[in-house]
Parts: structure tokens; sequence; C-alpha cells
């Protein structure tokens, strides 16, 4: 029972703060979904959601950023066990559902960008949204702006930017968080890929051998 308490104690102290993030990580996957799946025309409606996708895109590879939480958990718990099956597993669970959309989010603009007859723009409009979350992410976790600011505090936001991409320091933060970014989501796309593709073969497989035997 002590255990149980100790996992239970473990899981729930991080749970408001994951769960907020994650909320946050899931928001443009659902715009994705109604933009680029849904959405019969790009009416103004469109264009909103789409100033909306790219404004909390960068929430969800945000997640990575959360690890430098992991080692103060570690420190904080004395239990070997603890530590080992209820934390490490639960930042893993967190960073790659969290990414995970992040992932999904481009696959889904990619399908749609091809199906308008623009699949050669898909590279150029992958690096721009890496660019686009890594400065993101400096804003999120350096300047600790939110997504709301850009329509709150426009100004200030604009202005961290500009000064983000002329100062050394915080140029190199976003270049390699830009350069993770980058790799983790070509590792992570092509595993995705891979398990759409095979779930789109066995599909297509069914459908075939339910449609031999009904002619038999």
């Amino acid at each position: 029972m002590d255990w149980i308490s100790a996992v239970w104690t473990t899981l729930s102290a991080t749970s408001a703060w994951m769960g907020w993030n994650l909320f946050l990580a899931l928001v443009p996957f659902v715009l994705s979904i109604w933009l680029f799946r849904i959405a019969p025309s790009r009416s103004v409606l469109w264009w909103v959601g789409l100033l909306l996708f790219v404004a909390f895109l960068p929430n969800a590879p945000y997640v990575l950023t959360d690890v430098i939480h992991l080692v103060t958990d570690i420190q904080n718990n004395d239990s070997l066990a603890i530590s080992t099956l209820v934390i490490i597993p639960k930042y893993l669970l967190f960073v790659f559902v969290g990414f995970e959309a992040y992932v999904l989010c481009l696959i889904n603009l990619g399908t749609f960008l091809k199906h308008q007859g623009l699949g050669s723009f898909v590279p150029q409009a992958e690096l721009i949204l890496h660019a686009l979350s890594a400065i993101g992410i400096y804003l999120g976790r350096i300047e600790r702006f939110n997504s709301w600011d850009i329509v709150t505090r426009p100004h200030h936001v604009l202005s961290s930017i500009v000064e983000s991409l002329i100062d050394r320091r915080p140029l190199a933060f976003i270049m390699v968080a830009l350069l993770v970014i980058a790799g983790f989501y070509w590792l992570l796309k092509q595993v995705t890929l891979a398990v759409l593709l095979k779930k789109h073969y066995t599909k297509t497989l069914e459908q075939l051998n339910r449609t031999n035997r009904s002619e038999a």
C-alpha cells in the first residue's frame, strides 16, 4: 500500500502542468484535422483557423523542453524503482504524445498540399514550420510568452522575436531547437508513415478479400 501511495503521489505531482501542456499540444492537431481534412473550402474562417494553427503549433514540440523537469523529479525521489518504473516512463509517454501530435500535424498539412498540387512545397513548408516552432519554443521557455500573447501582446512578442534574431545566444538556442525538432520529426515521421501505410495496406487487403468472397 505504501508503494501504491508513492506511485500515485508521483503521478499526481506533475499531472496538472503535464495535462495542460498536452492539451495545448493537441490543439494544433485538432485544428489540422479540420483545416486539412474536413473543411470544404478556404473561407475567412479557414484562414483564421490557419493562423491559430500556426500560433499553437509550437506547443506540440515544446514538450521536448519539459524534460528539464525530469532531472529534478528524479533527484527529489529517493526510490530507484519509482524513478525507473514511474517517472521516466511518464515523461517518455508525455513527450511522445506531444511530439507525435506535431508529426501528425505536418503529415496532415503535407497531404493537403499534395491534394492541392503543391506537393513540391512540402519540404519548404515543413522547414518553415520547424523554424517558427523553434522561435515559439524560445519565446515560451525563455521569454515565458504564451500562444495567446500573439493576440493580447503582439508588440511585445514581435519585439522579442526581433531581439532574439539579432542576439547570438537566443539565436543559438533557436538554431539548436530547430535542429532537434527537424531531427526528431524526420525519425518519427518515418515510423508514423510506416504504421499508417501498414494499416492502409491491411485495410485494402481485407476489402479485396471480402470482395473476392462475395463474388465467389
